[in-house]
């Protein structure tokens, strides 16, 4: 096993514990400039319970490694339960976990190292408890990035969208079963190892079942929620995201709500640090990010406050399903967001036409089958292939559509769509999935923006409402937040289905809902170019050196659509070989740590049948080096029945091997409205 390092100026501690008050010990990986106990700096924390060991490994050296080579200490801590750190992890976002943070960041002040000023700064899990963490306001923490992360865990997280479910929230719940049947590294922790990782598999829950407790948004969706108290956030924050990630809605949000010192920057990227963001351009984010916490940590005037409050690509092309490594589009700038510079448009709903002439209102039924949404792509995007929305044609035609008459001028959008609706439905639970797609001259048709909602959810999600079949109901439904071009000659499209799998669980019955156009309207958020958006300039991106890896086995990684026409149903398969997204086996080369992790899916649906639904998840991942090698085997299975959910599951863990445990779980809980 790896020691300490001293390189390039910096000092690499492998592995330290931070104690706690209650006597756990948490683990960390400590990255200081060579003088640091000499000439004390500041320090930034990044608290995950992904493994800094191996886990993530790849990503932090680069990134902590360049903070420590430009003067400012950097901290990656895996929580409780997780890595080598003491404990056992019973659900995400606890109020423990805030609490253990606290504690670290006091521990960080009072190192002879430290200045005293911390900053917190993390990606998703990450980027949710540096917002969190800051509601606490632990008193050395100064600034926080937060990097593709959510100000409201019930509306915008992997569980659920709209108040409908969200497939990946089993997706999560798997990774969750895989990830915390990994064991502690007996190089660091000696012969307890293979008892506490035991221990951490007989005490796991089953993940997915945690979260489908709570199908409203109640209390335990509120804490963590920064939306609840914009208030309680005092220090300044810096916030980033992409558009092919799923959380671009917090950006805005965050800055429109928080009241100090803030920036955001939104790129073209997947859920990426946007140093290597995919697609591109990536940015320098790491100089973007070294600005900020020399300005609010050293106290330096680095120019960083001069900079636009909301730095957003606009995205100039409509790829329609093919993917590109690198998008094409503009940098634009806002001075203050929301932008007074940007206006509504409305476009009028017709018999198929989105703002023509005034016509009159029509109901017009339509109830889509339910594998309607087989293009959309992947809820989260990662930055690879496969995973981004097809050409929408595939759902377009399985879709009620209005279609604008061919632009005669570019229109430019920044900001949420907004979908103002009367709408009837047979059921008394019902869904509507609304897409806004870029319908190029060839009839190719680009997803722009979409959004799901549980109608019994149109008023409230904490208090929804059953449906009066056949009563007609004013809807307003708010599109994910987007950056686009519609080009002059193209169409603007506005398609709506009744279901929208594999993206969400179906409702229990399969509805037909009734649209009344006249009272139907889409707004856009309109925005003119800038003369400041030429200002926009970002350094090139730039990292500190990668940990040392070898490949030790290509991955492999497949998307499809099947259709059986015999059985009238259809199957979206997912498989990751050597990797989630098709990595491949890889070793690092300074711990000699192997790591494998293969995963597939199976989402199956018929046409008119919801409660024939069905998701299966096998998944086995291998990590050890030579003479100690582990390995779990987990599978997780949900379906449902007009009034309950079930989910299935089971892990086994190896050593060597040999099997040490299996775990089964055998679930069900009932359906509220959902």
């Amino acid at each position: 096993m790896m020691g300490d390092t001293v390189a390039d100026g910096v000092r690499v501690i492998e592995n330290i514990f931070i104690p706690l008050k209650d006597g756990t010990k948490l683990a960390a990986r400590l990255w200081l400039p060579v003088e640091a106990d000499q000439k004390p700096v500041p320090c930034v924390l990044e608290y995950i319970p992904y493994r800094k060991s191996d886990g993530t490994r790849g990503r932090d050296e680069p990134m902590h490694g360049w903070f420590a080579r430009h003067g400012t200490a950097a901290i990656r801590v895996d929580q409780r339960g997780s890595g080598e750190s003491d404990g056992l992890m019973e659900d995400e976002y606890l109020l423990q976990e805030q609490d253990d943070a606290m504690e670290v960041i006091a521990w960080i002040a009072e190192q002879n190292w430290c200045t005293g000023s911390v900053g917190m700064m993390g990606k998703s899990w990450g980027g949710f408890n540096c917002l969190q963490v800051a509601m606490r306001r632990p008193p050395a923490l100064k600034a926080i990035i937060s990097v593709c992360s959510t100000d409201d865990r019930y509306s915008d997280d992997i569980h659920y969208s709209g108040g409908c479910l969200l497939n990946d929230n089993l997706w999560w719940g798997a990774i969750m079963h895989a990830y915390q049947a990994r064991p502690l590294d007996p190089a660091i922790v000696g012969e307890r190892w293979r008892e506490e990782w035991l221990k951490r598999v007989k005490a796991m829950p089953n993940w997915p079942m945690l979260w489908m407790h709570h199908q409203h948004r109640d209390a335990y969706w509120k804490h963590g929620s920064v939306c609840e108290d914009w208030s309680a956030i005092n220090i300044p924050v810096m916030v980033t995201g992409g558009w092919a990630d799923a959380y671009t809605n917090t950006l805005p949000r965050l800055l429109e709500g928080l009241k100090v010192p803030r920036l955001g920057i939104l790129g073209p990227w997947a859920h990426i640090y946007p140093q290597d963001g995919t697609p591109g351009p990536a940015i320098g984010f790491l100089q973007e990010a070294q600005r900020w916490w020399n300005h609010w940590l050293k106290g330096e005037d680095t120019g960083i406050m001069n900079e636009p409050m909301l730095r957003a690509y606009i995205e100039d092309e409509a790829g329609a399903g093919k993917w590109a490594d690198h998008r094409q589009g503009y940098w634009a700038a806002e001075r203050v967001w929301p932008s007074p510079r940007i206006t509504p448009k409305v476009f009028s709903l017709g018999d198929g036409v989105l703002g023509g002439a005034s016509s009159p209102s029509r109901d017009i039924a339509f109830r889509s089958p339910q594998w309607a949404g087989m293009g959309c792509g992947e809820w989260m995007g990662t930055g690879v292939a496969g995973e981004q929305p097809a050409d929408q044609r595939v759902d377009d035609g399985l879709s009620l559509c209005f279609d604008t008459a061919p632009l005669d001028e570019d229109i430019a959008v920044l900001g949420a769509p907004e979908f103002r609706f009367e709408i009837a439905s047979d059921k008394p639970i019902a869904q509507i999935a609304a897409r806004l797609c870029h319908v190029r001259a060839d009839g190719a048709s680009h997803r722009v923006s979409y959004a799901v909602l549980n109608l019994t959810h149109r008023d409230s999600h904490e208090h929804p409402e059953a449906l009066k079949p056949g009563h007609f109901y004013t809807v307003t439904l708010t599109l994910n937040a987007c950056g686009h071009v519609f080009k002059k000659g193209s169409k603007i499209r506005l398609a709506l289905s009744s279901a929208y799998w594999p993206l969400i669980w179906p409702s229990p019955e399969a509805a037909t809902l009734t649209l009344r156009t006249g009272s139907s309207a889409l707004t856009l958020p309109v925005r003119p170019a800038s003369p400041e958006d030429a200002k926009v300039h970002f350094e090139p991106a730039l990292s500190a050196p990668r940990a040392p890896t070898t490949l030790l086995r290509e991955g492999h990684a497949e998307r499809t659509v099947e259709f059986d026409l015999f059985n009238g149903s259809a199957t979206y398969r997912t498989v990751g070989e050597g990797g989630v997204f098709g990595e491949g086996v890889l070793r690092f080369d300074e711990t000699g740590t192997s790591l494998r992790h293969d995963l597939n899916r199976e989402l199956t649906i018929s046409a008119d049948d919801p409660l024939c639904a069905r998701y299966v998840i096998t998944q086995a991942y291998e990590m050890g080096r030579e003479g100690w090698m582990t390995r779990s085997e987990t599978r997780l299975e949900m379906t449902s029945t007009l009034t309950d959910f079930y989910v299935r599951a089971r892990t086994e863990v190896f050593e060597n091997g040999v099997s040490h445990l299996v775990r089964e779980w055998d679930d069900k809980v009932a359906r509220d409205l959902v």
